[in-house]
């Protein structure tokens, strides 16, 4: 069984996510790539492979014939223009996929709380900060209660389009939230770094999370919780990695200030893992796997919803 989607935003994200659709799904059917400039590279891609297109907005997708058959709709345009487009496709019941730091619905991180998730009408992508680190978080949580956990993901400039740019704000809010409600954390803090450097590096994502203090049993229970994770999305997203072991320090009162009043106990271990994400490339080069761990994730949330629903009717 298969649901025919629509993809709103032409730009980067939605058009590698119509070709991950077009290439890897076996439960997803391309029906409708949405704009609103009739020139962008976007919507000539999908037209030449047989897509419909519309370059009036959401207005245009609900005035399509097509329109009718979509079952599922992925947002990849801006926060403000999220809450527009969910406004204005509210009426028809519409499952939507939110790729844009907007959060009307619940957060997503697809190992850590998906199957939580299934019937909600809006979800939540985080950001792409948050898709790499967030399933570390709740790793690391599952050995050891995490007291504070801070991200800090470092992206190429040349991979970082307007839409990125403009909401950089609501990406250190939203993943702050969400490394706090999704990851586990008791506190959480996000960065993002533009590195400008050229040739452009990939994705690199260092997690920091502060644990009571961890003897030799605890540590080990850490590294092979992050590790199980790190298996897990590297099922969907290929290019995800460890750049080196976990590493662990030991810390005393002098980090208690980034930890809640409540949790402070005076000995903690500080557990360091640093990532990186190689893109696919399937539309976007490989250094941007900021852009890729955000699609194939996506893609990942699409797949469940739809199988759960095939599994519901059966």
């Amino acid at each position: 069984m298969t649901a025919k989607v629509a993809i709103i935003g032409s730009g980067n994200i939605g058009t590698d996510l119509m070709f991950k659709i077009k290439r890897l799904s076996q439960h997803l059917e391309m029906a409708v790539f949405v704009g609103i400039d009739p020139a962008s590279d976007g919507l000539a891609r999908a037209r030449r492979i047989g897509v419909a297109t519309t370059a009036d907005g959401v207005e245009g997708l609900i005035a399509m014939p097509e329109f009718q058959d979509v079952e599922v709709i992925f947002d990849a345009t801006s926060a403000g223009a999220h809450r527009y487009n969910a406004e204005k496709l509210e009426p028809y019941g519409k499952r939507l996929i939110d790729l844009t730091p907007a959060a009307i619905g619940p957060f997503v991180v697809p190992p850590v709380n998906l199957d939580e998730h299934l019937d909600a009408p809006d979800v939540n992508m985080v950001t792409c900060g948050g898709q790499a680190t967030i399933p570390v978080v709740a790793a690391v949580g599952k050995a050891a209660p995490v007291h504070y956990a801070e991200i800090v993901a470092s992206i190429s400039s040349k991979s970082a389009g307007p839409g990125t740019r403009a909401n950089i704000d609501e990406f250190t809010e939203t993943t702050s939230e969400a490394i706090v409600n999704v990851g586990g954390a008791a506190a959480g803090k996000a960065i993002i770094v533009l590195n400008p450097a050229d040739p452009p590096v990939i994705m690199r994502d260092t997690v920091l999370c502060l644990v009571d203090r961890l003897d030799e049993a605890g540590r080990a229970a850490v590294e092979e919780s992050v590790a199980q994770m790190v298996r897990s999305v590297a099922e969907y997203v290929p290019g995800y990695r460890l750049k080196q072991s976990v590493q662990f320090q030991d810390e005393g009162t002098d980090v208690e200030a980034l930890i809640p009043e409540e949790r402070r106990t005076g000995s903690y271990t500080r557990v360091s893992v640093f990532l990186e994400v190689e893109g696919a490339a399937h539309y976007l080069p490989s250094y941007a796997g900021n852009l890729d761990i955000m699609t194939s994730a996506a893609l990942r949330v699409a797949e469940r919803l739809v199988t759960a629903r095939e599994g519901a009717t059966r």
